[in-house]
């Protein structure tokens, strides 16, 4: 498709992502390509969806695919929404004003427990127990705190809305999440076979409003070039129904897939059938591939010359990897990401898990944005350092960096801001911090760091005064050996000492804490919850998850298994998505098994439950005494 002048270019946001904010790629592409002189334009198809099915019409359309089915199919819930149709239909529309801050006095009667339909996702509610009246209280005062009846309504709406993504899954399409959507179709799927048969499957409701909504989007916005962005592998198989309407409907069109999941798990690509929905694949950052292929689309530049590309040959129909090098757009010049074309006010701010730092990526609308590319630390083990999203490290002036949050403001009107780093650089940090109290910037913002030394408490408290409300950093084991195994570059006692500053400064402190990495004993996991239980004690921290650790190609101990102790599972042969690999580890301790008493202790300490009690408690089976000292923890603090 060659034309004198630059096509238009129409980037949207595949199902899933989030519900209360929109997915930042295509605000940064859309931002870049505009300061470049392209005609760009945006869509999120994700939230549309969401809001079609969840709407009267749509919950008509849900039950009359539920009373389609044979009675014996019909799941308790499925029957139970059939019978209090009235009732969903009559309360979802004013549910979603309310999530989405358009009726605000709705909460009294959702809170009330009289409004909304409940089924089995309001019976967790019972299981909160005051812990010093087990004999009644208040179930959502104890899970809440203090908290109001805002927040009160706001989660009861989202178990709510859970309830009906429950009813989806049961009645219209299994497969349905409103964020992992259909991911066991991509996630480290060596092969297509799996998303190439979903996709010739029937097409379920779902699929039907996918493509209603983007061939909507397409006679709206008459692109010439449609680019899917794809961050997870739950927004994959929308990525490929949105690419499959469009080629059946507009086969002229170019299709372009790229985003997170293709950067990370795409990099050896040799399927052909991916080619069947889209023209071309990217890599990596998308600027520089981007302007590479409008050049080739406008006849300016040769196929041969495209950057960090798949394309499909014609001749052999076999896949092909061209990359011309060419330096990357420098992260200052990547322009200012807009938010226009997107649906600002549409959003749902839900009210998911009762965990504060889970809680702002779920509840308010957040300006996404990265104060530097890639990570500056980049030496982590169990991180995809290799790759170029966090291997190449790139700032710009924090001048640079606040003219680009003021103009933000002015065009959305919101002042939250959620900077998505890897690590966010402490050095960058101050100098945004100084900037935005210079000019008088008031924001409230908050992202991901390193809990090193660099954080004084100077610092903690510049930045909280700068806007900052909460940070989330990883102290992953909690064991100063494994610490150093990883190459995080701190230690329990330096993680004690910053977050405490932190929290004095004001400023919630979250710790992402994993279990399972290789070499890791039960007595080593016994050591990380007690240090855990001690941080929590103290003050440290207020927040916190464990992950189970996995091992992915792209980390060095992935590419270097040896240097860590363990054995790879060799992995069959792979044409579509690599990233996960499976291990041996020569302890051969049941991780999983102490998985479920690390976040039940966890839960409790998050609430200010157990706190004196021995760690040993919280497991199942017989565990070794901790080697940590009681004060450990507290006499770190004082030595600081």
């Amino acid at each position: 498709m060659a034309t004198d002048t630059s096509p238009r270019v129409l980037s949207v946001i595949p199902p899933m992502t989030q519900l209360n904010t929109p997915y930042p790629s295509t605000a940064y592409l859309t931002g870049f390509l505009r300061a470049r002189g392209v005609d760009a334009v945006q869509d999120d198809l994700a939230l549309k969806l969401v809001l079609r099915l969840l709407s009267p019409t749509g919950l008509d359309d849900i039950r009359a695919r539920a009373e389609a089915l044979p009675k014996k199919q019909r799941t308790p819930l499925v029957q139970g929404f059939i019978e209090h149709f009235s009732r969903y239909r009559a309360t979802i529309a004013p549910t979603i004003a309310f999530l989405q801050d358009r009726d605000p006095t709705i909460a009294h009667r959702i809170a009330s427990r009289t409004f909304l339909p409940e089924g089995p996702r309001f019976d967790a509610l019972d299981a909160y127990v005051d812990p010093d009246d087990p004999d009644g209280g208040d179930p959502l005062a104890w899970a809440f705190g203090a908290l109001g009846l805002h927040d009160r309504a706001r989660h009861l709406a989202t178990l709510y809305l859970n309830e009906l993504a429950d009813i989806l899954r049961d009645a219209v399409d299994a497969r349905f999440e409103f964020v992992r959507y259909a991911e066991s179709l991509a996630m480290s799927q060596p092969s297509f076979e799996p998303l190439a048969a979903a996709l010739a499957a029937p097409p379920t409701l779902v699929d039907d409003s996918l493509r209603a909504l983007t061939l909507e989007s397409v006679a709206r916005h008459a692109p010439q070039v449609v680019l899917v962005s794809t961050p997870f592998p739950g927004s994959v198989y929308g990525a490929f129904r949105i690419a499959q309407a469009i080629k059946a409907a507009h086969p002229d069109i170019v299709t372009v897939l790229g985003g997170g999941f293709v950067n990370t798990e795409l990099r050896e690509l040799s399927e052909p059938r991916v080619f069947d929905y889209f023209d071309y694949v990217t890599l990596d950052d998308g600027e520089r591939p981007l302007l590479a292929l409008l050049e080739h689309l406008q006849g300016k530049r040769g196929r041969s010359r495209l950057v960090r590309t798949f394309v499909c040959d014609a001749d052999t129909q076999g896949v092909r990897y061209i990359n011309l090098v060419e330096p990357d757009i420098p992260f200052a010049e990547v322009g200012t990401p807009t938010w226009d074309g997107l649906p600002l006010n549409g959003y749902l701010s839900v009210l998911d898990m009762l965990n504060p730092m889970h809680r702002l990526w779920s509840d308010g609308r957040w300006n996404k944005l990265t104060v530097a590319h890639g990570c500056y630390w980049k030496k982590c083990s169990f991180c995809d350092v290799s790759l170029d999203y966090i291997g190449r490290y790139d700032s710009a002036p924090a001048a640079l960096l606040v003219d680009r949050i003021e103009a933000i403001i002015a065009e959305t009107g919101q002042t939250g801001f959620h900077f998505v780093d890897e690590a966010a650089p402490p050095k960058a940090l101050r100098a945004l911090a100084e900037e935005l109290l210079r000019r008088g910037v008031a924001i409230s913002w908050w992202g991901n760091i390193r809990f090193e030394k660099s954080f004084t408490p100077e610092l903690c408290r510049l930045l909280a005064d700068s806007g900052c409300i909460a940070v989330s950093g990883g102290l992953e084991v909690a064991s100063d050996r494994l610490l150093k195994l990883m190459k995080k570059g701190v230690s329990v006692e330096q993680v004690a000492r910053v977050t405490h500053a932190f929290t004095e400064a004001g400023v919630l402190v979250h710790a992402y804490l994993m279990y399972g990495f290789p070499t890791q004993t039960v007595h080593d996991t016994v050591d990380a919850l007690e240090y855990v239980r001690q941080l929590f004690e103290a003050g440290c921290i207020q927040s916190g998850f464990f992950h189970r650790f996995a091992c992915t190609v792209h980390s060095p101990v992935g590419m270097n298994p040896q240097e860590y102790g363990v054995e790879l599972v060799p992995l069959p042969k792979v044409s579509f998505a690599k990233n996960d690999v499976g291990f041996i580890d020569p302890t051969g301790v049941d991780h999983d098994r102490l998985g479920k008493a690390l976040n039940k202790a966890l839960y409790n300490y998050m609430h200010g439950i157990g706190l004196d009690t021995d760690v040993r408690s919280w497991f199942a089976d017989k565990v070794p005494r901790p080697r940590v000292a009681r004060q450990f923890i507290a006499r770190a603090l004082q030595q600081d």
